[in-house]
């Protein structure tokens, strides 16, 4: 049992075809692997918007759809999803041009349970390598782009990071928002001992009470009504690793004393399933909240707090780090240009000024989100402050709530701001009060 649970990956099956569902599932499942099966397209899209998944097996012979057609719409929704073909002997040379179409390679069938599993092990072996170079090449960026500073008081708050990232210590990163918390949590991750492991993020205000037990602990089949598969949890994912709980100030109340015992004694359950089980953590927290103030009101749990705050480190604002505002921004003009292929090259004096004198409420990510636009409408060798979007005649023709302009518009402008001020989509849905599926499809409504 314990091998079996020792695999890692979300598997999805798309094939017309029950039988070939049905064997390939069990398959998979009794190596241990997180299965999901879709019939059609559109079951295979809906499961898209809903998971995450690391591997697609998807049948070139779908009905009345096209897998090319599939697979082109997957390579978009999905871009780090391995595909692989399935096909029968007589389509071989179709499943050839499908891997000039992007799939990672293709099996024909009928295949024996061996060819179905050393398939997936391999699949899985590259996303986790591609995983893993992603990582080491986000941290080697953020040493070079968010770490870098001539603020003495953030750079007192690198130099106690990275002696406290060598220990197995709880550290809490208090921050307003955008200041770059998850940036440090990784690069603390990524300067311990831990760092050959995974370092997983769970974010805290994305997801409900119910929802944040499964996803933390995991859940076993049939837990609840709609547990189709068991799920191993974001701790298992991050065994011998770094578990990062994002804006844990949102972490549900009725939740904590299950997170305060697993920090504690590193035990937990899964959600419908008595086993305990244990797995070696970092906890890793950050929070733009007072959490002080919350243990007063009896919004957070004071035994809580004191476990995770072992550490603290307070990350300052932008506007705090007059020194680092510039270079950041020269930094983040040097990836655009290249990234968007686009002619400017610095920042006029005036816009300099400007960049310095701004208040940043949004901090670094504002920041980054006022440059990247520069950097796209610029047409000249220097970014103006006109093309920074930061002056008051810029900002007084926003959309203004009763303005002479349309529902959709006023929806619109409102939509595109949430998500330059969000981390991510998750957050950004959360903000409007959406669910991820509604937010993806006003993004392709409005162009965003």
């Amino acid at each position: 049992m314990e091998a079996v649970e020792t695999q890692h990956g979300r598997i999805l099956l798309v094939d017309d075809e029950s039988a070939i569902l049905r064997t390939f599932r069990y398959c998979l499942e009794d190596a241990g692997y997180q299965v999901s099966c879709a019939n059609s397209a559109a079951q295979a899209d809906v499961l898209l918007q809903r998971m995450v998944f690391d591997l697609c097996f998807l049948d070139l012979r779908l009905g009345d759809d096209n897998g090319l057609d599939v697979l082109a719409q997957m390579r978009i929704q999905a871009p780090w999803m391995r595909v692989v073909i399935v096909t029968a002997h007589s389509a071989v040379d179709t499943a050839v041009d499908a891997i000039q179409a992007g799939a990672a390679d293709y099996l024909v069938k009928p295949c024996s349970p061996d060819q179905l599993r050393l398939a997936t092990a391999k699949q899985l072996e590259i996303r986790q390598l591609a995983a893993r170079l992603e990582a080491l090449e986000g941290e080697v960026k953020q040493t070079k782009e968010g770490f870098d500073s001539h603020c003495p008081a953030m750079m007192s708050v690198l130099e106690t990071a990275r002696q406290v990232a060598v220990t197995d210590a709880n550290i809490l990163i208090l921050g307003e928002s955008g200041t770059g918390k998850g940036e440090l949590a990784r690069a603390i991750h990524g300067w311990s001992k831990r760092a050959k492991k995974s370092c997983v993020t769970i974010n805290c205000p994305s997801l409900t009470a119910e929802l944040m037990e499964s996803e933390l602990f995991g859940h076993s089949r049939g837990a609840f009504t709609g547990a189709s598969e068991s799920t191993l949890g974001r701790v298992n994912q991050a065994d011998g690793g770094t578990l990062f709980l994002d804006e844990i100030g949102d972490f549900p109340l009725t939740l904590q004393p299950k997170l305060l015992r697993f920090i504690q004694d590193k035990e937990y359950e899964r959600v419908g399933d008595p086993v305990t089980r244990r797995a070696d953590v970092r906890i890793l927290a950050a929070t733009n909240l007072n959490l002080d103030e919350m243990v007063r009101e009896g919004r957070f749990r004071e035994d809580l707090l004191y476990r995770l705050n072992v550490i603290t480190l307070h990350l300052p604002p932008l506007r705090e780090r007059r020194e680092d505002v510039v270079e950041l921004a020269e930094r983040f003009l040097a990836r655009f240009v290249i990234e968007y292929a686009r002619p400017a090259r610095g920042f006029s004096d005036e816009a300099r000024n400007a960049l310095l004198d701004y208040q940043w409420p949004g901090n670094i990510r504002e920041l980054r989100n006022v440059v990247e636009r520069a950097s796209i409408i610029c047409a000249e060798e220097q970014v103006q402050v006109s093309h920074l979007g930061m002056s008051k005649a810029t900002t007084n023709s926003a959309p203004q709530v009763g303005a002479d302009l349309s529902l959709e518009a006023l929806e619109k402008a409102h939509i595109a701001a949430v998500l330059a001020n969000s981390e991510t989509l998750e957050q950004a849905s959360k903000v409007l009060g959406i669910d991820a599926s509604t937010l993806y499809r006003k993004r392709k409504q409005f162009g965003l």
